[in-house]
């Protein structure tokens, strides 16, 4: 790749203590960005010291919102150096959302290399107590002075670092979900299956209702019917019933995670049923009055896996596994974590490892 030209900060921050960290508060000393024009490509890949930048108020990504990120990890591991999980596969998802929204892709082994040295600059923000990780968010956004509905000419790439603890309050314990079935997320064909601002925009407002009733996070349908479960919020979805766990196929509106991947591929590993296909909020709730509904759980890169404890649907409450964390969540959560801190093999190759 080209040479990265880097400067380093002169007035370095504290980095917080692992009681401090919460999720995406803080922000280590560097950042890296890269430029695109039509002449040059993606040009001038540099380190810089983290902090604020001018954009022009015509600038095209405030108007019409031609911008896309992504969301990943790194761990530290026993022997000190960072694990980076799935970084050239989130490399790949972001460039899929480019295309969604015409940004121009990137070189993924170009971008790679550029956070292995940002991560070796800044890797004393990388946090070494269990639970905790280095947040890693990827952007691009269109920076063309026009208001007017097309593709920008110009782009600007930036990747920043954030120690993070749990994503949720109740960290590992159960979540409270909310079925939402009078807004609408995503649409097959639309945006839902990629990250770009938008499409979380739209999940704002019925989170936002769902937290002032005492609840963690929304649990999507379908536009079409509302009756097919989607996703939630922050993560995708997956039921236990009867000894099989199902999750929504991606049809168009659900975002393809990493986690949600990562745990299909571990449970075909362990030979446990694991079947993509629509289930309805109709069958999951019937499931959960017979008894059948043995476990639900989120999988994203923020929680990594997020047991469910209850789910609420027009005035109706199922309790699952008694409140309790279920004991394929906690297989699960263990197994990825393990992967990721390095404590457990990584036989699919998921692992990069940063030496400092």
């Amino acid at each position: 790749m080209a040479d990265i030209a880097i400067k380093l900060s002169e007035n370095r921050k504290n980095i917080p203590t692992t009681d401090e960290l919460g999720f995406g508060i803080h922000f280590s000393d560097h950042m890296l960005v890269m430029d695109y024009n039509l002449e040059k490509g993606w040009h001038d890949t540099r380190i810089e010291p983290y902090g604020p930048f001018q954009i022009d108020p015509s600038m095209m990504a405030l108007h019409y919102g031609q911008a896309i990120f992504e969301g990943m990890k790194a761990f530290r591991a026993n022997d000190g150096n960072i694990n980076l999980f799935r970084a050239r596969d989130h490399f790949r998802r972001f460039n899929d959302s480019a295309r969604r929204v015409c940004i121009p892709e990137v070189d993924i082994e170009e971008i790679f290399s550029g956070l292995e040295k940002l991560l070796e600059i800044d890797s004393a923000w990388v946090p070494s107590a269990h639970g905790t990780a280095l947040y890693i968010r990827p952007f691009i956004f269109a920076t063309d002075h026009f208001l007017g509905v097309r593709p920008s000419h110009t782009y600007k790439l930036m990747i920043i670092l954030s120690p993070v603890g749990a994503y949720y309050a109740e960290g590992f314990n159960p979540v409270k979900i909310m079925v939402e079935d009078e807004y609408v997320r995503a649409v097959r064909g639309g945006i839902g299956e990629i990250k770009t601002p938008g499409n979380y925009a739209a999940s704002l407002l019925a989170a936002v209702k769902a937290q002032k009733k005492g609840f963690t996070q929304v649990l999507w349908l379908d536009a079409h019917e509302l009756k097919w479960l989607e996703e939630v919020g922050t993560m995708n979805i997956m039921v236990k019933i009867d000894g099989e766990v199902i999750t929504p196929p991606l049809n168009g509106s659900i975002l393809p995670g990493m986690t949600r991947d990562s745990t299909i591929k571990i449970l075909k590993d362990w030979n446990i049923p694991i079947v993509e296909k629509q289930i309805s909020i109709d069958e999951v709730m019937q499931s959960g009055s017979d008894g059948r509904l043995e476990e639900m759980f989120g999988t994203g890169t923020a929680a990594v896996i997020s047991p469910v404890g209850s789910i609420h649907y027009k005035d109706k409450d199922s309790t699952i596994n008694n409140g309790n964390v279920g004991e394929l969540s906690q297989k699960l959560f263990d197994e990825i974590t393990g992967i990721q801190y390095g404590t457990q093999a990584d036989i699919n190759n998921w692992i990069d490892i940063v030496k400092v």
